[in-house]
């Protein structure tokens, strides 16, 4: 199978790594230049344009920032859709919400080319370790044929529905996670104010049942001031607003994610956007 990788940024790039190591038969490519010693001495193709990238691919994997960048891509400007060969298989891992994944679905059929929604749970380190978690949206028969890919990539494949599924609850996980990251912030602030020590309750609070999980892993870019990023709070922001789309299709209210959107969208217009989204700590601290 001939395997093409869209999108090198923080997430592409660890997983292009694993695939990488499983010496498939990969071509990659970037919106913006790869440097040419980044694959220095390994069986990998650095495509020179979307034609060259997809026309013999037998499954298209993207990460890409955006539902727009995603469109400009396969559907729009780029056009990629229409070099790929009859029956191919697009894989699109990056969050959108679950009505784009229906058009880009709706876009690939046009052109007789077969898709999954594919978003991922987890950051850079899980990414780093293959140990991300696929949300998958789309036929059995054609997860079958790509999840040995995603198996190389990550430790578990979860086939959530038809299309759009896999999007669906990418968007409900990430309003958890960042809400989470909110009341916990918003907490330790009040327990700073009532005279407890901040390295107290950053010691004691996310070891409590209250907390969630992911919460340990925060502690330390609090603790030292340091946000360096995982996953950036502008795309954060963007995915609860992504939600927020979702929920307007839906007749959902969603009052404490849109509370939350917010609160992220203040963070993110006072200069933290390419800060880890745990960033939102730093904001209530300024702001509060």
């Amino acid at each position: 199978m001939k395997i093409t990788f869209i999108g090198l940024g923080i997430m592409g790039s660890q997983m292009v790594s694993h695939l990488v190591k499983n010496n498939v038969n990969l071509t990659v490519y970037n919106r913006s230049e790869i440097k040419k010693d980044t694959f220095l001495n390994q069986n990998v193709t650095i495509a020179d344009s979307l034609q060259n990238a997809v026309k013999d691919a037998d499954i298209v994997f993207s990460m890409l920032s955006t539902p727009e960048v995603v469109e400009e891509v396969f559907f729009g400007e780029g056009n990629t859709l229409s070099f790929m060969k009859e029956n191919a298989i697009w894989a699109d891992c990056t969050t959108v919400n679950p009505s784009f994944s229906l058009k880009a679905f709706q876009e690939a059929k046009k052109h007789k080319i077969r898709f999954l929604d594919t978003p991922v749970s987890g950051s850079k380190p899980q990414a780093k370790n293959a140990e991300l978690l696929f949300f998958v949206g789309g036929k059995k028969e054609v997860i079958n044929e790509v999840e040995p890919y995603m198996n190389m990539m990550g430790k578990k494949v979860l086939h959530v529905g038809d299309t759009g599924k896999g999007a669906s609850l990418k968007m409900i996980v990430n309003i958890m996670l960042a809400q989470s990251m909110l009341i916990f912030s918003e907490a330790v602030l009040l327990g700073e104010k009532t005279g407890i020590s901040k390295d107290f309750l950053l010691e004691v609070l996310p070891n409590l049942i209250v907390s969630a999980p992911f919460i340990k892993f925060k502690t330390d870019n609090i603790k030292n001031d340091n946000y360096d990023v995982q996953f950036p709070l502008e795309w954060m922001h963007k995915d609860l607003h992504l939600a927020a789309i979702t929920a307007y299709e839906n007749k959902q209210p969603l009052f404490l994610a849109n509370l939350t959107k917010e609160l992220f969208a203040g963070a993110n217009k006072k200069g933290m956007g390419r800060l880890d989204f745990s960033a939102i700590f730093k904001h209530l601290e300024q702001n509060g």
